[in-house]
């Protein structure tokens, strides 16, 4: 892109929040309201927060129609066979804890049916996310109004799907810590079986009942942590992809501010290069040497690939003019640098970086020929 020049590319990366607790919270892209000061045609009370709750459960809507939900494994439950009562004080514990495990059965089959509601919740709320978000992309890419109001409502729409994925996640979490509990009693109830062995006072009918439900309760047990290893599966897979789409939604919330999108096909024109801006060097130098320099999209990838590496980094911005000419041309062209350097600087908090990471500073370069800005990581 003429009159624009990186030294370092765009590192894609994700990160994976996992946690299998009850009290997962995936909160909703608190950053994006900043990005939408009073200036823009579209004001900040145009992004209001979603009415979803994180901890809230899906609503009927999210789920009203999955779209390529996965399927669940198939849970078939056991049959717990009952007994003879002998009338040994052995008996009564079989029969103990063969309504235990029976009880077990009910749970596994209930927890079973929870799993596929939410997986069709999901999938229904994700569906609709990426509806709303491939329109607001299309839009930016064929070119819009500077805080279109419309792609303002259909960004709040893809919010609100999003915060019930969110909300998706805590459900997976609650039935996770359930299912978790079903699998400690069962092992509990496999060592009570075998402690029972070994009680005195027993008839072969006992013993014959032990054997048919220690093997039924193993069965038990395998079901469950078959259950258990496909709500840690989708746990992990839905938060991921929360964590994901909260960053992209950052970044369309920037895009339609500035009616134009920022997309990642700018990652070729900055190189491959992994590593931040050693000291001295510019992360990316703007030359302001024509009118309306496009250099959005190039400032958001290197912004992001710096923040990737050093999410702490503050930036400085300084506005470079040239030394040529009269006092008076010298002067102008400082002024001028300065104005283009707060015009990158409300760039870089447009597109999220907080004002308080931020510093201008201005100085001048025998060897630049137009008004340059050149931002540096610190």
């Amino acid at each position: 892109m003429r009159g624009i020049s990186a030294q370092h590319g765009l590192k894609k990366g994700m990160f994976l929040a996992f946690a299998l607790t009850a009290g997962l919270s995936l909160a909703a892209c608190s950053s994006v309201d900043s990005m939408f000061g009073d200036d823009s045609e579209a004001s900040a009370d145009a992004f209001p927060p979603s009415a979803a709750d994180a901890g809230a459960p899906p609503s009927a809507a999210s789920a009203a129609q999955p779209v390529g939900a996965a399927p669940v494994a198939t849970i078939t439950p056991v049959t717990i066979d009952g007994g003879a009562d002998t009338g040994t004080a052995v008996n009564k514990t079989v029969q103990a804890i063969r309504n235990q495990v029976a009880g077990l059965q009910q749970k596994l089959s209930a927890n079973s049916a929870r799993l596929a509601d939410l997986r069709n919740q999901g999938a229904g709320a994700a569906g609709s996310y990426q509806e709303a978000k491939a329109h607001i992309t299309t839009r930016l890419q064929v070119g819009t109004t500077r805080g279109n109001p419309e792609l303002v409502s259909e960004w709040n729409a893809a919010q609100g799907q999003l915060d019930a994925l969110s909300a998706n996640v805590n459900a997976l979490n609650a039935l996770g810590t359930d299912v978790t509990n079903d699998s400690s009693t069962a092992h509990y109830a496999l060592d009570q079986i075998g402690a029972t062995y070994n009680v005195s006072g027993a008839v072969d009918e006992d013993h014959r009942q032990l054997r048919l439900l220690e093997d039924q309760t193993s069965q038990t047990i395998v079901m469950i942590d078959r259950l258990l290893r496909e709500v840690a599966d989708g746990i992990q897979r839905q938060t991921a992809y929360v964590a994901t789409e909260r960053s992209n939604l950052t970044t369309l919330a920037a895009s339609i501010k500035s009616g134009d999108f920022y997309g990642g096909g700018v990652t070729g024109g900055l190189g491959s290069s992994s590593g931040v801006s050693t000291a001295g060097t510019p992360l990316v130098v703007v030359k302001f040497d024509h009118p309306d320099v496009d250099y959005q999209q190039i400032l958001y990838a290197a912004l992001n690939q710096a923040l990737q590496n050093r999410p702490g980094a503050n930036f400085q911005v300084v506005a470079v003019s040239p030394t040529r000419g009269t006092a008076a041309s010298v002067q102008i062209a400082q002024s001028t640098a300065r104005r283009h350097a707060q015009d990158v600087m409300r760039s870089m908090t447009d597109m999220g970086v907080p004002a308080t990471r931020l510093n201008v500073a201005s100085t001048t370069d025998p060897g630049a020929t137009v008004s340059e800005v050149r931002v540096f990581v610190r």
